[in-house]
């Protein structure tokens, strides 16, 4: 189990037995009467999401089943019917793994300090001494559609009707965007060019995880080769959306993040916070504030991102990873709303996206480095005794370690699963920020 949901590979490290046990002990920790369940393309994702069913139906609990659809889209079904929801998805990793991702009523979500390590606990306990004792009376198991209705969700927050006509290419790159949308363009003045729609779960294009560039190559290439207005890419569980531009160049998600913040702040009287996390782009806390918001700013990963959400009212959020949450999304992440946001921005006027995103495309970044380290304090430690103490440099340990100056700063991560530190830097020009950059990694990889 990772810190934030169940992931492994079928079926030597996880299989149906143990997804029944996961399904009774998720009823037990929600003590819920009703759950939602949905399934993304994998070949084991059906067999292993029906045996969750089982084991929840078991303990008493009615169970609605969505079958196909994408993480967001199982957001919008636990945010609309109120209950608790179970995603199986292994998002971007190969075909041999898959995973869960669970959430509580209103897609509230579940982390080691909100429920997921009670259910470990359980399922360890159940795998040892057997199962659970079934309720009195067994919960149904049901189908229901909720394509339609997320489609129609997410258009009612965003009008596109009276855009220009627009070109755009998308990439599913076999995954759930080849089924959510379809339904969600359909009907707009949108020329869409679909690629790699086809859900397959071995994905046998490339890799479904558009933050690896790799993975934009064929993107890239088919927005020249169209004249396309702009790209858009999605992962294979379709949460996570990437901008390209009409040149087929990516748009930092940090851009993007600035962008839709300007939006959604515009929607709102041009009143109301915004929560970023602490390695998105310095662009993003200054646009938010000319636009009348207030920033505020996080450790990375979504549950950090959703309880500063959940507690400050926050009417978006966005990371450096290309995970956008909204307010009226019930604080979830659904990179799907964001595309919509930059299609009615590019739409409602004449120029291209690249012009449009050069007023947010501030600052020289990096992009994330990752160095392998025998030991992360240690780096970790010898990087703030090389700044701490300069004139003008301030440190900060809110995640990992973060140095800041007038012109330039820099956040170095440990990984939590990995020998790994993540380097993040940006400065005020690409001369500067190349300098800095080198500079820590000298020190990280000693």
């Amino acid at each position: 189990m990772k810190a934030y949901d169940v992931r492994g590979v079928v079926p030597d490290q996880w299989d149906e037995s143990l997804a029944e046990l996961f399904g009774a002990a998720f009823a037990r920790v929600t003590g819920a009467s009703a759950i939602v369940t949905g399934h993304d393309m994998r070949p084991s994702s059906p067999g292993l999401s029906g045996a969750f069913a089982r084991g929840a139906a078991a303990q008493g609990v009615d169970v609605t089943e969505i079958g196909l659809c994408s993480t967001d889209q199982l957001y919008y079904a636990s945010g609309a019917l109120d209950l608790p929801g179970a995603m199986f998805t292994a998002s971007h990793n190969p075909a041999r793994y898959n995973g869960i991702k669970l959430c509580r009523a209103g897609a509230a979500p579940v982390g080691q300090d909100t429920g997921l390590a009670e259910i470990r606990g359980l399922v360890e306990k159940w795998s040892e001494s057997g199962a659970p004792e079934p309720a009195a009376t067994a919960g149904t198991v049901t189908r229901r559609e909720t394509l339609d209705d997320y489609a129609a969700h997410l258009r009612s927050l965003v009008d596109l009707t009276s855009v220009r006509p627009l070109k755009v290419v998308v990439d599913a790159g076999n995954g759930m965007g080849g089924h959510t949308v379809p339904t969600v363009l359909a009907g707009l003045p949108l020329t869409v060019v679909p690629m790699y729609f086809e859900l397959d779960g071995t994905f046998p294009h490339h890799e479904a995880n558009p933050l690896d560039p790799a993975n934009l190559v064929d993107l890239q290439q088919r927005v020249r080769e169209e004249g396309a207005d702009l790209g858009l890419a999605f992962d294979g569980d379709a949460d996570r959306c990437f901008v390209v531009d009409e040149r087929g160049e990516p748009v930092s998600p940090s851009v993007i993040t600035a962008l839709v913040a300007s939006r959604e702040l515009a929607r709102n009287g041009g009143k109301g916070t915004v929560i970023h996390n602490l390695i998105t782009s310095w662009s993003v806390p200054e646009v938010v504030e000319e636009n009348g918001g207030t920033p505020v700013r996080t450790r990375v990963g979504h549950s950090f991102i959703k309880a500063e959400m959940a507690t400050s009212g926050a009417i978006f959020g966005g990371e450096h990873s290309a995970h956008y949450y909204f307010r009226d999304f019930w604080n979830a992440d659904t990179g799907m709303l964001a595309a919509l946001h930059v299609l009615a921005a590019l739409g409602g006027q004449q120029g291209t996206l690249s012009a449009l995103v050069d007023q947010y495309d501030r600052y020289a970044g990096s992009g994330e480095i990752n160095s392998t380290v025998d030991d992360q304090a240690a780096r970790l430690a010898a990087i703030r005794a090389a700044y701490e103490g300069r004139d003008g440099i301030t440190l900060d340990e809110l995640d990992g370690l973060t140095v800041t100056a007038a012109d330039w700063w820099f956040n170095v991560r440990p990984s939590n699963t990995e020998p790994l530190l993540r380097l993040n830097a940006e400065a005020r020009d690409q001369a500067t920020m190349a300098r800095i950059r080198d500079e820590a990694l000298a020190v990280i990889r000693g």
